[in-house]
């Protein structure tokens, strides 16, 4: 092969081409897997095509109606005529090594994509972009190359693999209960029901402006970080780094955030604060600030820290509704969505294959409607029903202190400070309902005394019925809570 030449090679292409012919149990495995582009030269392009077509149309794969094929295509002569289609099928004596053969072109059609996808990241490059775009759209070249080898095919359970892996996991559980216990939050009721935060899955905090959501998902970063030493990545694109810095020291260290910010600091209380900042600038914590990020910059940014870090835990992002979504497919301002509807739903998708694909638990929040119900269902979540469908966890807080009359407090029908953290949805386990207190002072969630009460399943919660509409009336960014702490 010539150095100007891509990589190819014509004789695996020829015997590969040649074993579909005489081999019709292996027709629906390559048929299925391979791709036109797979082939170098243009007639084994031709030649594979119209083999899909004989296939598709449900005939057998074989000389007389490949030739039929390409005779009615037009395309006989350009894949070489009746003498082409006879030697493929006389040069490959045994099917037997097919699987050597699509390896071969496999691993060429490979490296003739990386060395396009190049010359393209040159161009881009070249041209002026800027860099973050740039950049995106590197990964995104790059990144869907390495998707094309992991193709998973339909397969069968006969030979017992799958279902012994799942009983091997069931088994473990069984001997230790914590086996495949997932992030802990901090929230034991919460951990019990879920049995931690588990990878690949997403979960969405809920809550109208004000009642916490901020608060209670740095209250888990904090564990995660602070208490347990993993590695999280924080996205906030309402608040900068610094209040949420400001938020997590005041949290860990149990001091009261309007006392420090007014200059009312007891020794004690200072102490804590150095102890809280130490163990902060230790930890393995990374805010980014950016507004208005798209999932696929989230993902190219957390790519890079497990790439620099070795491993990244846990992913925050604060909230769905402030963020872009990109329909052109990585490059911001690539393509237009007809709705905010429509974008929420390509934004909560990306989040969900983000999820999977860094194979950690992504927690997002979202605000909800503004009308709703005195207490929060799945059908008050804002801009799109599709939260609810990609989230794998939701999870809504309720406050009843913060919408309390001022009679119900002096009556003290509603205890101030109560939290409850509702479970609306749970894919993998149980419905429930968290007790908590709120200490605002700190911006503090913090679970209930428990000594006194029983260890038995929680009390379960009922979902609202579905069929639910979107308010029509929804529209972003019609917000007016900037500045309120979350």
């Amino acid at each position: 092969m010539a150095n100007n030449q891509m990589p190819h090679n014509l004789e695996a292409e020829a015997a590969l081409l040649g074993c579909i012919i005489i081999d019709g149990d292996i027709q629906s495995e390559l048929l299925e897997t391979l791709k036109e582009d797979d082939f170098y030269q243009e007639s084994d392009r031709l030649v594979f095509d119209a083999m899909r077509k004989v296939y598709g149309a449900r005939k057998p794969v074989d000389v007389v109606t490949l030739t039929d094929m390409l005779e009615r295509e037009g395309t006989l002569e350009r894949a070489g005529g009746l003498q082409r289609i006879t030697e493929l099928a006389e040069i490959t004596p045994s099917a037997a090594n097919y699987k050597q053969y699509f390896e071969i072109v496999r691993r060429d059609a490979i490296r003739r994509s990386l060395i396009r996808a190049a010359k393209g990241i040159i161009e881009v490059s070249t041209a002026g972009t800027e860099a973050r775009e740039a950049v995106a759209y590197a990964e995104k070249q790059v990144y869907d190359i390495s998707k094309q080898e992991d193709s998973s095919q339909l397969a069968g359970l006969a030979d017992g693999a799958v279902i012994r892996q799942v009983l091997g996991k069931f088994e473990d559980i069984q001997s230790d209960p914590n086996a495949f216990r997932g992030l802990e939050t901090g929230f034991r009721q919460l951990d019990r029901i879920t049995n931690g935060l588990q990878k690949s899955d997403l979960i969405v905090i809920a809550a109208r402006p004000g009642m916490g959501k901020t608060s209670l998902a740095m209250n888990i970063v904090e564990n995660v970080c602070l208490n347990k030493g993993k590695t999280a990545a924080v996205f906030s694109l309402e608040m900068p780094r610094s209040q949420i810095v400001q938020r997590l020291l005041c949290a860990h260290a149990d001091v009261s955030m309007e006392k420090a910010l007014s200059g009312k600091l007891a020794q004690k209380e200072w102490k804590n604060l150095m102890i809280a900042s130490d163990k902060l600038q230790k930890s393995k914590l990374f805010i980014d600030d950016s507004s208005r990020v798209t999932p696929q910059e989230i993902l190219s940014k957390c790519r890079r820290l497990a790439a620099s870090t070795g491993s990244i835990d846990l992913v925050m992002i604060d909230y769905i509704q402030l963020m872009g979504g990109a329909p052109s497919g990585g490059v911001k301002g690539g393509g237009s969505f007809e709705n905010r509807q429509q974008e929420i739903a390509s934004i909560t998708r990306d989040l969900k294959i983000m999820a999977k694909e860094l194979d950690v638990p992504v927690i997002a929040l979202s605000q909800l409607r503004r009308i709703q119900t005195k207490e929060p269902q799945l059908s008050d979540l804002r801009e799109s029903g599709a939260i609810e469908q990609d989230a794998d966890i939701v999870m809504f807080i309720n406050r009843p202190d913060v919408t309390a009359t001022a009679e119900e407090l002096a009556k003290k029908t509603v205890v101030k400070g109560a939290a409850e953290l509702i479970l609306a949805k749970h894919r993998n386990g149980s419905l429930g309902r968290v007790q908590l207190r709120f200490i605002g002072e700190s911006t503090k969630f913090v679970d209930v005394d428990e000594q006194n009460l029983p260890d038995e399943e929680p009390v379960h919660y009922t979902p609202p019925p579905e069929g639910y509409e979107d308010d029509p009336g929804s529209a972003f960014p019609d917000y007016d809570d900037t500045g309120i702490p979350e």
